[in-house]
């Protein structure tokens, strides 16, 4: 399957049923965005961010009168002389391709891009999330860490992707400019204790406040699953485990909202 029909083309696509449609409406599934590298990024912003960062656009998707706005013509031409597709498209087909009414009129088919795991926790601050399974918390936290200047996040386990159209949308284009490292569990054991990572996590048993941690970087926040937590391998490498305190009833916090503490209180005197 491939989404991009031929290099530096433009073509208008009106047919519900041009196989063009079908590729890029696919991506949607996870499994056709890992058999072609691609993923949607939906909106003038993201696509914006997404060239600006060099990613590589392999198709440009315009809707009905678009290509007279100057700003988006100025993105098509820039897809084009990258070598990719520009692809303007009636107003049906812009609600196929998207699945929802009245959607973005601007859509990017733009490819995925990993950070090398050796880059985890060399400099600065790094997050790594142990099996994190909502979208929206992992664009969330992608989106903090994109605020604060955090190095880069790793993905640690069987993480939702972070190329999934719900997980892109909460980055508010945050994907393009932070580095996402993706690695099992054992993966990143062994370059933690190969580069003697220092490791501070979280957990309920932790006798420590969180805001009495000693976040002297190079380091890396090291946050549990949303229903489990901690792995009782990562706990059991975290150089301190640290707990945030509750006063209310609930038993935890919302994974964002806890990362989001983290991260803040690592960087207090700098922010």
């Amino acid at each position: 399957m491939s989404a991009v029909p031929a290099p530096g083309a433009y073509r208008k696509v009106t047919s519900l049923a041009n196989p063009l449609v079908k590729d890029i409406r696919a991506l949607h599934m996870k499994k056709h965005r890992d058999e072609t590298g691609l993923f949607l990024a939906e909106g003038r912003k993201l696509v914006r961010d997404a060239l600006d960062g060099g990613w590589p656009v392999a198709t440009l998707v315009l809707g009905p009168d678009q290509t007279s706005d100057p700003t988006v013509g100025r993105m098509a031409a820039e897809v084009k002389a990258s070598g990719g597709t520009v692809l303007e498209v009636s107003a049906a087909v812009l609600e196929k391709i998207a699945r929802r009414d009245n959607p973005q009129t601007v859509i990017g088919v733009v490819g995925q891009r990993f950070a090398a795991p050796a880059t985890i926790g060399r400099s600065g601050l790094w997050v790594a999330l142990d099996r994190v399974r909502d979208p929206g918390n992992l664009g969330t936290i992608l989106r903090t860490a994109d605020a604060t200047g955090v190095a880069g996040v790793a993905l640690v386990g069987q993480c939702c992707d972070p190329f999934a159209l719900e997980t892109v949308r909460a980055t508010m284009g945050s994907i393009f400019h932070v580095p996402v490292v993706r690695l099992e569990e054992t993966a990143f054991l062994a370059a933690a204790g190969r580069d003697r990572l220092r490791l501070v996590g979280t957990h309920l048993s932790a006798s420590v406040d969180y805001r009495l941690a000693d976040y002297r970087q190079p380091m890396t926040i090291v946050m549990g699953n949303e229903q489990q937590g901690l792995s009782p391998a990562l706990a059991e490498a975290c150089t301190a485990l640290v707990r945030i305190p509750m006063r209310g009833k609930a038993d935890s916090l919302n994974l964002a909202v806890s990362t989001g503490l983290m991260i803040y209180e690592a960087l207090r005197e700098v922010l």
